[in-house]
C-alpha cells in the first residue's frame, strides 16, 4: 500500500452519519511524509483551513490506496489503540468503513469534503 495521491497531502473533512461519532464532523490532515493528525470540528473551533486548531491533534502513521480512480481506501491505528479504516468515493463524497478499538467494532458511515 502507497500514500495514494487523492489522499496524501490534503486535509479532508468527515462527516459521521452512522457509527459511534454520527453527528460529528473530524477533520482528517494526511500528510506527505505518511502520517495523519484529525480533530473534532465544532463551531467553537477553529479548522486547519482556517488556522490552527485550539488542539494539536495526535498525528499517526497511516496507509492508503487507490481501489479505482474513483475509490481509495485509507487505515490507520491511533495511541489509543482505536483503528479507523475508511472507504473514500469521490464521485459522491460518501465514506464507509469500519471503526475499532479493545472489543469495540462499530460500522460507520457518512459523507467527506476535500478542506484542501
Amino acid at each position: 500500500m502507497t500514500n495514494a495521491n487523492r489522499i496524501s497531502g490534503h486535509t479532508i473533512r468527515l462527516a459521521w452519519t452512522e457509527g459511534p461519532t454520527k453527528g460529528q464532523t473530524h477533520e482528517h490532515v494526511f500528510h506527505k511524509d505518511g502520517t495523519v493528525g484529525w480533530h473534532a470540528v465544532d463551531a467553537t473551533q477553529k479548522t486547519a483551513s482556517e488556522g490552527k486548531p485550539k488542539k494539536a491533534p495526535e498525528k499517526v502513521p497511516y496507509a492508503a490506496t487507490q481501489v479505482t480512480k474513483d475509490v481509495g481506501v485509507f487505515s490507520y491505528k491511533s495511541g489509543a489503540d482505536f483503528t479507523l479504516t475508511a472507504v473514500l468515493n469521490f464521485v459522491d463524497h460518501s465514506v464507509v468503513g469500519f471503526a475499532s478499538g479493545g472489543k469495540d467494532w462499530f460500522p460507520v458511515a457518512g459523507t467527506f469534503d476535500i478542506v484542501t
